[in-house]
């Protein structure tokens, strides 16, 4: 058809597409908002994102509109027929960042403007964080949770828009919250580069961590800022403002979705300044590790008799980066991974890596459900040496011997103890700085102690870290690395990147493993994770503390609880 008659004929399909919609009652609806389609679409939800939309037919529209279906854009395709448009918005109540980035349902980011707002608002506060000047280099990636691939392109013709040159994206969209930021602090132009030499100024992370995904569950979007760190609390504060007073958005219009599965190095061109890059998920992220450990010796000690593992990834963005540095790059058995496939609902399981949403692992490490030895189990020996799980974004870990549990704060003090297993520390002398949240134990601080190692309580957020292991880069002041760190809702790491890293941990246990075996001799029992638990509290004692849960519970109603423990045992007094 010439392109007269074709639009004439969206015309009229849109007209009777527009006819059957009103004539379908609710019931018959889907009840789906108006995601994958664009901006300028009639059928685009223009209320709450409850509103009922027929997504099949409003596809069915978009794609005659195209020209066909759903059309991608091809990697040389010019952007000649792209335009960089203003959209008249209206700010949006609700967009206060937490502890770590904007967590909603996703039916609410999937609303009118929702994405497009938060993004607006987050550039205009980084510019505004980096003297007045557009940033010139962004990473794009999330842990693959539903709505991941939509936001990313929504998200790309924002950043394009307002005259982003380099956006980076992972192949398939996915990647680990550790993993991005290792890219911030190490990728060059070509790909490589070393930790502190990486050009990108920050990362776009789509991610509600540990929370559940899928339709009628929760997604999110933090911002790591140039030092591969959480943004802080003076950055989020000053973007929640923005929200608050937003008038309009850029975005790109007519341009049609990238293929975020194309190979390596595929660039698109949003616009003449602006290019989307297709980049290796794994590259920087591995290459941070490997200054971390001696992969050769974790190779060795993997195919030693009476060593097996089992690693958990809960569907999540952790569970392919397992699957290449545990198998391909350690040699061990693919059968010592489970649910390392990520999946947009994460297979319908909570990926929060305790005791109750790990129970899978949990019973293959010969575990009862509080963590204790499971009863049942005779023969300890035929159990797995070590088991580990990790959350949706990869960030967080378990860690667990034959028939018995790691709590995270005994896991942050035996790794500090032990840092002589670790080359990290090793090859630098030994830690000078370790710090934990303040709800965590205090085992940490009795190990820092008796080691001579500075030691520090945070409040909650991985961001309060990042000031500690930044403070020569940041505030030209003490150097505290190497520097290890973590919380009591199972997440450690170290300064190798400026978040938390589950695989980071696994491998930490895996050297203190191997360099406790060094003189066992082959055929016999190798000295477990329990042996060294065990012996490490009789040394330095065991700090008991129980950790509780309280899962959906309202906003409001959860700042009363907090208001009255300020006021009544904080400020007033407690006998009251």
């Amino acid at each position: 058809l010439e392109p007269v008659a074709t639009m004439k004929f969206a015309t009229a399909t849109a007209a009777l597409a527009g006819a059957l919609l009103a004539a379908i009652s609710p019931s018959e609806a889907f009840a789906r908002p108006s995601f994958g389609l664009p901006p300028s679409s009639p059928l685009r939800s223009s209320s709450s994102p409850s509103q009922v939309v027929n997504y099949d037919a409003a596809f069915f529209l978009d794609s005659i509109s195209r020209g066909g279906s759903s059309r991608k854009m091809s990697s040389t395709e010019e952007a000649t027929t792209n335009e960089v448009v203003s959209v008249p918005t209206t700010p949006i109540e609700g967009m206060r960042p937490g502890t770590s980035g904007l967590r909603k349902k996703v039916e609410v980011w999937m609303g009118e403007n929702y994405v497009e707002n938060f993004i607006q608002s987050l550039i205009d506060t980084a510019v505004e964080s980096n003297g007045g000047k557009m940033l010139d280099t962004i990473v794009v990636a999330g842990d693959g949770r539903y709505y991941n691939s939509d936001a990313i392109q929504t998200i790309a013709r924002v950043l394009a828009a307002n005259g982003i040159k380099n956006i980076w994206i992972p192949q398939t969209g996915i990647m680990s919250t550790p993993a991005v930021s290792a890219v911030i602090r190490r990728r060059t132009a070509d790909g490589s580069g070393n930790d502190g030499e990486g050009v990108a100024q920050g990362g776009i992370v789509l991610t509600a961590s540990h929370n559940p995904g899928g339709p009628g569950e929760d997604f999110g979007i933090k911002y790591n800022e140039g030092l591969g760190q959480p943004a802080g609390e003076d950055f989020t504060d000053a973007l929640y403002e923005k929200t608050l007073n937003l008038s309009s958005y850029k975005t790109i219009s007519n341009s049609p979705e990238m293929d975020l599965d194309a190979p390596v190095g595929t660039t698109y061109q949003l616009t003449p300044t602006s290019t989307v890059t297709i980049i290796d998920p794994f590259q920087n992220y591995l290459d941070a590790l490997k200054s971390c450990f001696d992969f050769d010796a974790l190779r060795t000690f993997g195919a030693r008799d009476g060593f097996s593992m089992v690693f958990d990834g809960m569907h999540g963005a952790g569970g392919k980066f397992a699957q290449r540095v545990l198998v391909e790059e350690l040699g061990l058995p693919p059968s010592s991974l489970m649910r390392c496939n990520p999946l947009p609902d994460f297979g319908k399981c909570h990926p929060d890596p305790n005791l109750t949403y790990a129970s899978e692992l949990v019973k293959k490490m010969g575990l009862a459900p509080d963590g204790g030895p499971d009863p049942n189990v005779e023969d300890e020996s035929a159990l797995p040496a070590l088991g580990a799980a990790n959350d949706g974004d990869g960030d967080r870990n378990l860690i667990a011997g034959a028939g018995f549990f790691v709590t995270p704060s005994d896991s942050m003090a035996l790794i500090c103890d032990n840092w002589e297993s670790i080359p990290q520390f090793a090859s630098k002398g030994g830690l000078n700085g370790v710090a934990r949240s303040m709800p965590s134990s205090a085992a940490l601080d009795v190990v820092a102690e008796a080691r001579g190692i500075p030691c520090f309580v945070t409040p909650t957020g991985w961001k309060f870290f990042g000031n500690l292991m930044s403070s020569k880069e940041s505030f030209d002041g003490k150097d505290y690395g190497p520097f290890l760190c973590g919380e009591e809702s199972f997440g450690t790491g170290s300064d190798h990147v400026r978040e938390k890293d589950g695989l980071w941990a696994v491998l930490a246990w895996m050297s203190i493993l191997s360099k406790a075996n060094e003189g066992v001799a082959d055929g016999e029992a190798l000295v477990g994770v329990k042996d060294i638990v065990t012996s490490h509290w009789a040394k330095y004692g065991r700090h008991f503390y129980c950790r509780y849960d309280y899962e959906g519970v309202d906003s409001d109603d959860a700042n009363k609880v907090m208001d009255t423990i300020r006021e009544s045992f904080v400020d007033g007094d407690a006998s009251s």
